[in-house]
């Protein structure tokens, strides 16, 4: 089993550095779906992800369905501020499956029939009701670090 976040179509480079160096902490792959609000080449996306952007696993596509393709048993996850199910209400240790914890645009989310059908695979996590959103990095971190620990942080010091 591996894990791995999926970012659909990113805006802002600094928090895809950030979102990196995270999967590069936890073991994990980055998924880039096309189009970029950037260049990975760019210096704000190199610089947000320090000295490790080189040993990060990151994979670009040009759409989601390439993905999908590429890893058609894979147990997809869609982190949005919608719904009702928690982060926490599931089990991410008691799978063979890789998991994929895919985020929407920092902007505006994933397009509203993207989710059509995939409502039982929505989380969120929760927060006051006067903050609109969490930051896309810090979201990323939550969810990447709730799954290690369900799974006892393995490879990790």
């Amino acid at each position: 089993m591996s894990l791995n976040i999926v970012l659909y179509q990113p805006e802002i480079p600094a928090n895809t550095g950030n979102i990196a160096r995270t999967c590069l902490s936890a073991h994990a792959t980055l998924h880039l779906i096309h189009p970029l609000g950037f260049s990975t080449d760019d210096k704000m996306v190199r610089r947000a992800g320090l000295d490790y952007w080189p040993y990060v696993d990151v994979r670009e596509y040009n759409d989601i369905d390439t993905l999908y393709t590429a890893f058609p048993d894979g147990c997809y996850y869609y982190i949005e501020n919608i719904g009702s199910n928690y982060y926490t209400d599931y089990n991410f240790s008691d799978t063979n499956q890789d998991l994929f914890f895919v985020f929407g645009r920092e902007g505006s989310g994933f397009p509203e029939a993207f989710l059509a059908g995939k409502e039982d695979q929505c989380l969120r996590v929760p927060m006051g009701e006067k903050v609109r959103s969490l930051n896309l990095g810090n979201t990323a971190a939550i969810i990447i670090y709730e799954a290690l620990r369900q799974q006892g942080f393995p490879n990790m010091a």
